[in-house]
């Protein structure tokens, strides 16, 4: 009797796996290039610290990540490109700058950056399968961001747009929808 309860509960498990879904994993449709990203995990984090770094930005009557201008209307096809470049940005000039003496802020900004880090990986590799087309818009819209984050001091400008990551995983969240 042992030996069969312990074979159900295998058998069950085992027969259970395929149907327990991987959680927080999204697809995402850049163009040509589809990704994998775990939003959920990412956004979790970033609310965990979010009141704390908004709370610290004392420009709040500028914004880097202008929505309409900057994200949302990107053409499809290279939506890749603007966030590889995105993503490359956030790992070169927020994270690596942000500077804070509160020691779970930064475990999750670390966290983040990991996060940002393994979709830089896979965009990677859309770029070298030449599945991440980088035109006019993307560079445009990326220099546009890149200006308004020069303007400010590099502390400001890093807690700023460490605090606009929402804006950046809402339209990570729109690309789940497009294709």
């Amino acid at each position: 009797m042992r030996g069969f309860s312990f074979a159900f509960v295998l058998f069950s498990a085992v027969g259970f796996l395929p149907w327990t879904p991987v959680t927080g994993l999204k697809t995402l449709h850049l163009g040509s290039c589809v990704i994998t990203a775990n939003l959920q995990a990412i956004q979790k984090d970033f609310s965990e610290i979010q009141d704390s770094v908004q709370a610290e930005d004392e420009n709040i009557d500028i914004r880097i990540l202008r929505r309409t201008e900057s994200l949302q209307d990107t053409e499809h096809s290279e939506r890749c490109c603007l966030l590889r470049h995105l993503v490359r940005f956030y790992l070169d000039r927020v994270f690596k700058f942000y500077q804070n003496p509160d020691h779970h802020i930064l475990r999750k900004t670390s966290s983040l950056a990991n996060s940002f880090l393994i979709i830089k990986k896979d965009l990677s590799i859309c770029h070298s399968r030449m599945a991440c087309h980088c035109g006019e818009e993307a560079m445009k819209k990326y220099n546009q961001i890149l200006s308004h984050f020069t303007e400010l001091e590099l502390q400001a400008a890093v807690v700023k747009a460490l605090g606009e990551i929402g804006i950046l995983l809402r339209w990570m969240e729109e690309m789940m929808w497009m294709k």
